[in-house]
């Protein structure tokens, strides 16, 4: 089971990225997936969560309206875009999984080390 993030990067605010993480050894359709966002000298931070199983989806509140979670299960590929990016979204983002997929994506989020699997991060830049 592996999960790869990639897409971070440098980008002025107001700018966009997306990033990508992709699966291999597991089918994502029966997972839930997560971001996660750890910032310098800050605790780990859920950003957002999806239950595909009941079409449930989690957003912090302060990337709401902004970032954006989706999947292609084809690709068995998970993505965040991330618009109006803001200095504040500069940190290493972390895509995870789980298979117990009766939990709520709002547990997932909210409980930073719940998930089951995670791959390693992507760092975020967002400064001019």
């Amino acid at each position: 089971v592996q999960l790869q993030a990639s897409g971070g990067g440098l980008v002025q605010p107001g700018g966009s990225l997306r990033l990508s993480c992709a699966a291999s050894g597991f089918s994502l359709d029966y997972y839930v997936v997560g971001w996660f966002r750890q910032a310098p000298g800050k605790e780990r931070e859920g950003v957002s969560c999806s239950n595909n199983i009941v079409a449930n989806t989690y957003y912090l509140d302060s990337v709401k309206g902004r970032f954006t979670i989706s999947r292609d299960n084809a690709k068995n590929t998970v993505y965040l875009q991330m618009n109006s990016l803001k200095p504040e979204d500069t940190a290493v983002y972390y895509c995870a999984a789980d298979p117990r997929t009766y939990y709520s994506p709002n547990y997932y989020c909210t409980s930073a080390d719940a998930m089951r699997y995670w791959g390693k991060g992507t760092q975020v830049t967002v400064s001019s």
